[in-house]
């Protein structure tokens, strides 16, 4: 999508703190930290939010909690660390690109809503 911030993170049109690229996904680190680990896992192509989740393309969420794991155990997130999507405007999507937030490195209180 022409006008979507992470499309122009992944077509290297604005700049990332890259944590891990390869053909299907990226991960880099938030801008806006809420922890001392906050890093975005997002596919490369363009799913709107988890509403845009079809057959066609569920594959490469599979693949994006592989690369969670993969990095946590890199990272040594061995404490515990929360995944967090957000699905629409009233949950607080504020980009319309699927994505994964990483949060990890102190306590995380168990907050919803």
């Amino acid at each position: 999508m022409d006008d979507c911030l992470f499309c122009k993170i992944v077509a290297g049109e604005i700049p990332s703190k890259t944590v891990y690229e390869d053909d299907l996904v990226k991960a880099f680190y938030d801008i806006n930290p809420c922890a001392p680990v906050h890093f975005l896992v997002i596919p490369k192509t363009h799913i709107p939010s988890v509403n845009g989740i079809n057959a066609e393309n569920s594959a490469v969420v599979s693949h994006i909690f592989e690369v969670i794991a993969r990095l946590a155990k890199e990272m040594k997130l061995d404490a515990g660390y929360r995944v967090v999507t957000n699905c629409g405007k009233a949950a607080g999507q504020t980009v319309q690109h699927l994505h994964f937030h990483v949060i990890a490195g102190r306590d995380l209180t168990l907050t919803m809503g």
